[in-house]
């Protein structure tokens, strides 16, 4: 005991005498001044530097130009690429020295691509784009940063980060239940937004001015006065936001009025009215099954994706007797409701299988480079949007795997779980290729390949099958639809298609003849047409009094130790989902106006006018300051 009490006195006092700075390098400020953040990795960042590259630096706007071609360049079917690559040969080739060359001499670039040029090659702009992106990322945003473009840019990002409660949202019906709690559709409902400050009051001529200029000549004045900054502030700016809402039934977005409280002045926006699923986690349901770890695991997973053919994360808030997740909505349907509730024979024709098929081993492509591995592919996690295009869903089960690592874990859902994962051997990304075995053979053959549907069978037996039986194949399988789930349902991973090369599985798969029709670069922007496309006026879900209510979770107190968790998840907005809805919803449009001739609009002047102070009568009295 005596020894234990030296060696932590010892430590404590060395910790004391700064010890402890050596690891301060961990202590690191986060970059995001960077032109790969700010541009590439942000909506509203690029659509900033772009105007500002047409509105100030006009010899750049070529450049961005170009940039924009190539992009489309990229996503064009072999036929119109050949045709696009002339345009821009005419646009942006110059002729030096009896050698064409793509040239830019704003930024002192020059490129010889013409003998690729007449084939259409792919990835023929490139190197080109690259270095145009590297020049653009030196001084000219340099000189972007410190325009007034980045100060609206900032103006975002502090919106971007303002708390989100449960009055952001609508809800209604309930879509559906998960593990912890139900999912309902939810609307993005009023806000209210504090841009700017100033030091003396504003006239009403003044206020009326800014009203004008910010929300397009449709500004209206809340109120005449300048409110005094007192405790009943904000409830009256509260209440005058409710009033203005109540009075406004439709929910079209619309940057409507503005109020002034305080020396600030508040700038209300209607509701983006964007649609989404919330999906409610209870708090006590978490802490009975000791689930803290895997709802936080799910949280992470989903703010890291950011894919079209994952659901994505919008926003995470909780209220008091839940967490919440804002994802996005899927009007669809699953596939385990188009294989078996659309009439006629369960399963889909071959081509729309081949479709929704492709875009999930997009999905599990876009998981995979991040070190993500899935682990429950299966019909009833496979989501359709309106437009018919399908995404993953519900990572309750996915888990991050470090470069080089393995994990090892029995989970997942019976008859489509891999036989490693059944044998809890070790495992990379392999069970997610035999699952999406399983999904494909469901899609076609209209039942699953190791229990028929409703069948009454023992969780072992189905085990079995799965490591020891063979599929069996009915003539709705083309050869090349055969030989895919063939090679994805082999009971060993190093045999299995996509089971070899660990987070690039998918280049292999998307190499098979099944789909040798898909264009895979259009079908990643989404230009790909679908198949099929729902009902907008058809809901593909059970009846409201179908879902089963979750029971009352009795004996589990939540305390001042769950706090921290709960701040983990707590983090509101979502960066690129939440400027994707400023985008698609006209709010960004609406909001992002500048002042008369390209000069700064009153929120944007960093330094506001002063008026002289008054002397008075008495010039000569003592000046109080407080």
């Amino acid at each position: 005991m005596e020894l234990e009490n030296i060696v932590a006195n010892t430590v404590y006092l060395k910790a004391r005498e700064g010890e402890i700075t050596k690891f301060r390098w961990r202590l690191r400020l986060p970059c995001y001044l960077r032109y790969e953040y700010v541009v590439d990795q942000q909506p509203i960042g690029k659509i900033l530097f772009q105007e500002w590259c047409e509105a100030k630096r006009t010899n750049l706007h070529r450049c961005i130009k170009f940039l924009k071609a190539a992009d489309q360049y990229e996503v064009e079917t072999d036929e119109q690429r050949v045709e696009l690559a002339e345009t821009i040969k005419k646009e942006f080739m110059l002729r030096n020295e009896g050698i064409e060359c793509l040239s830019f001499p704003e930024l002192g670039l020059d490129f010889s691509a013409s003998d690729k040029l007449t084939n259409g090659h792919k990835d023929l702009f490139a190197p080109c784009v690259q270095a145009v992106k590297t020049c653009l990322a030196g001084e000219p945003f340099r000189d972007f940063i410190k325009s007034m473009y980045f100060h609206r840019y900032l103006q975002w990002k502090w919106l971007e980060t303002q708390p989100v409660t449960y009055k952001t949202f609508r809800m209604y019906r309930v879509l559906g239940k998960g593990g912890f709690g139900e999912v309902c559709a939810c609307q993005v409902t009023n806000s209210y937004i504090m841009l700017y400050g100033y030091k003396r009051p504003l006239v009403r001529r003044e206020l009326e001015e800014i009203a004008e200029q910010i929300s397009g000549n449709d500004g209206e004045l809340l109120d005449e006065t300048t409110l005094s900054t007192d405790d009943n502030e904000s409830d009256y700016v509260e209440e005058k936001m409710s009033e203005t809402s109540e009075s406004s039934p439709d929910n079209k977005t619309s940057a409507s009025t503005v109020t002034v409280t305080g020396s600030f002045i508040l700038f209300q926006v209607r509701a983006t009215g964007k649609m989404y699923a919330c999906k409610k986690l209870e708090k006590k349901r978490i802490k009975k099954r000791k689930g803290e770890a895997m709802v936080l695991l799910e949280k992470q997973i989903l703010q890291k994706i950011n894919s079209r053919f994952v659901v994505n994360l919008a926003y995470a808030y909780e209220t008091k007797d839940a967490l919440c997740l804002v994802l996005t909505i899927m009007n669809g349907g699953d596939l385990k409701f188009h294989i078996y509730n659309m009439g006629g024979d369960p399963g889909l024709d071959i081509n729309r299988a081949r479709f929704y098929a492709a875009e999930v081993v997009c999905g599990l492509d876009h998981l995979h480079q991040q070190g993500i591995v899935y682990r429950d592919c299966k019909p009833e996690n496979i989501l359709l949007d309106d437009a018919g295009h399908v995404r993953i869903s519900d990572l309750g089960l996915a888990v991050e795997i470090p470069e080089g690592e393995s994990v090892r874990g029995r989970v997942g859902t019976v008859g489509y779980m891999a036989p490693e994962i059944i044998d809890n051997e070790k495992y990379t990304y392999s069970p997610d290729w035999f699952s999406f075995g399983c999904l494909l053979y469901e899609m076609i053959e209209g039942q699953a390949p190791f229990r028929a549907r409703k069948e009454k069978v023992k969780r072992e037996e189905v085990d079995r099958r799965v490591k020891t039986e063979q599929e069996k194949y009915s003539n709705k399988f083309s050869e090349d639809a055969k030989s895919l789930c063939q090679q994805l349902l082999a009971k060993v991973p190093v045999q299995r298609l996509g089971g070899k090369i660990s987070r690039n599985g998918a280049s292999i798969v998307k190499q098979h003849l099944f789909f040798q029709t898909i264009n895979w670069r259009r079908l990643e922007a989404g230009m790909v047409d679908p198949p099929f496309v729902p009902d907008p006026h058809a809901v593909y879900a059970k009846d409201v009094l179908d879902i089963e209510q979750f029971s009352t979770v009795k004996g589990v107190n939540i305390d001042e130790n769950d706090s921290t968790f709960y701040s983990k998840f707590n983090t509101g907005c979502v960066s690129i989902p939440w400027q994707t809805e400023m985008l698609e919803t006209d709010c960004f449009r609406q909001l992002n106006v500048f002042g008369p001739a390209g000069t700064r609009s009153p929120d944007l002047i960093l330094t506001p006018a002063t008026t002289p102070e008054s002397t008075g009568c008495f010039p000569f009295r003592r000046k109080v300051r407080f």
